[in-house]
């Protein structure tokens, strides 16, 4: 990727922002501690990216090499200034309105992160704190309101579909806005744009005021997946498992679209969960569907399903082929179940406390060759604990796909292997050629795809 036309800028917060502390300040400075620098210039470059047609964090931090933020504190508030900035964020000078938002929103979970981190009522060492840190997260961002009865629907899916796909989303995305539902996805490009599009349509229509579309996304991602534009709520979590956590706490119901490795991280973290014991009454509605021409990848993906977890994991979710106005009826009447199960519980709208999250699926893995190969993928392992180890396997795939860290150790060591028992690693096998063959995996118009990975039975 050739290096771009750049623009120098300086913007303030539109809106308000929390001034700066000078600690804070040099925190965020390259005299500072130099890593939070870097974690806030990654998502600010990803941000002010926008619509930009990547997903390689390395290609796009590479093809600004000379790209800079400089945070000053002054009496009314922060002020940015940018050095060598995209000059695509810009219209005639001055940066454009959501993308200001949203590198304000960056700033504001950067800096929280950093110091949540620092204090003594944060206990990551156990389930019930790391759930706590994410709920500080959420709140410190305003994504939690209370009373505001349940109606965020997930939606989950590829970043490499195809036009077909991408209009199907936003037609399914445009019935949920005619039922006044909020729509919140990964913030990036295609599944996670398309119902996005399809809702704001529908909301104007039914002169719906203050749709919400919440974006969620964590560094390693929004550094590949820059943010779509019409996210208003943005939240940057400090990882892909607080991200996972912070998906099914704040969603009332999630839909799966086709994706790839991603997509099927996300519906085995979901299924691993809601296969948990104490999480057999709770209602939480998964419909997977796609148009016609993607029955096969369902398939796929429900046969999986089926050959490593098992016909319990199955129960927890229904397909609907090619029908949006059936996937948004058949949404909009489990949340009423959603409504009246908190009701008689008193658990709370805005976050779903009730939800058992064991700490094997808290934990962050880090995708390094070792670890990977060292998953324990067994048809003998309980279903969840199977759920969870699969779901680390993706996420190495996908770090291995688009992360600047796992391009890297790609690049110096080879793919990674992945070892298992027949019985996991056939199938595994199998979905994954599906996925190259359907060029789900990379976004199209690159070199063809190179697998990062390697399976061994």
């Amino acid at each position: 990727m050739a290096a771009r036309h750049v623009i120098n800028a300086s913007v303030s917060p539109k809106g308000s922002l929390e001034t700066l502390s000078q600690r804070e300040v040099h925190q965020l400075s390259e005299a500072g501690s130099g890593s939070v620098y870097a974690l806030f210039r990654q998502c600010a470059l990803a941000i002010l990216n926008t619509g930009a047609h990547l997903d390689n964090a390395k290609t796009i931090l590479e093809a600004y090499p000379d790209f800079e933020v400089r945070i000053h504190q002054q009496d009314r508030g922060v002020r940015l200034e940018l050095l060598n900035a995209p000059a695509d964020a810009f219209v005639d000078g001055e940066m454009i309105a959501s993308t200001r938002e949203m590198l304000f929103s960056a700033l504001r979970d950067v800096v929280f992160t950093e110091n949540e981190l620092d204090s003594s009522a944060i206990d990551l060492s156990t389930s019930q704190g790391i759930t706590d840190y994410v709920f500080h997260l959420l709140r410190n961002a305003r994504t939690l309101r209370a009373g505001v009865e349940p109606k965020i629907v997930v939606c989950w899916g590829g970043h490499s579909i195809d036009s077909n796909e991408y209009k199907y989303t936003k037609k399914v995305g445009h019935e949920l806005g005619l039922r006044r539902l909020d729509i919140c996805t990964g913030c990036g490009p295609g599944v996670m744009k398309g119902p996005m599009k399809g809702a704001t349509i529908a909301h104007a229509k039914q002169r719906t005021s203050g749709g919400r579309y919440l974006g969620l996304t964590e560094p390693g991602i929004i550094a590949a997946e820059a943010p779509n534009p019409i996210v208003n709520e943005l939240v940057i979590l400090p990882d892909i498992e607080k991200r996972l956590e912070a998906f099914v706490r704040v969603g009332h119901g999630i839909i799966i679209f086709p994706g790839g490795a991603g997509t099927a991280e996300e519906f085995l973290y979901l299924l691993g969960i809601l296969m948990h014991p104490d999480n057999r009454e709770l209602p939480f509605p998964v419909i997977l569907t796609g148009p016609a021409s993607a029955s096969a990848y369902l398939q796929q993906l429900h046969e999986f399903v089926g050959a490593t977890l098992g016909e319990e994991a199955q129960a927890h979710y229904q397909i609907i082929i090619d029908n949006p106005v059936e996937v948004a009826r058949q949404m909009t009447a489990a949340l009423k179940d959603v409504r009246v199960f908190r009701r008689e519980r008193n658990d709370a709208f805005h976050f779903n406390w009730l939800l058992k999250i064991e700490e094997s699926f808290q934990r962050p893995f880090d995708p390094t060759h070792e670890n990977m190969a060292s998953l324990q993928l067994r048809r003998d392992l309980p279903a969840h604990e199977l759920a969870a180890n699969l779901r680390r396997a993706f996420s190495g795939i996908v770090a291995g796909n688009v992360k600047d860290k796992g391009i890297r150790l790609i690049e110096q060591h080879g793919p990674y292997e992945i070892h298992g028992d027949a019985a996991v690693m056939q199938p595994l096998d199998r979905l994954l050629k599906a996925f190259v063959q359907q060029h789900r995996m990379k976004l199209p118009g690159g070199a063809d795809y190179v697998p990062c990975y390697r399976v061994v039975s």
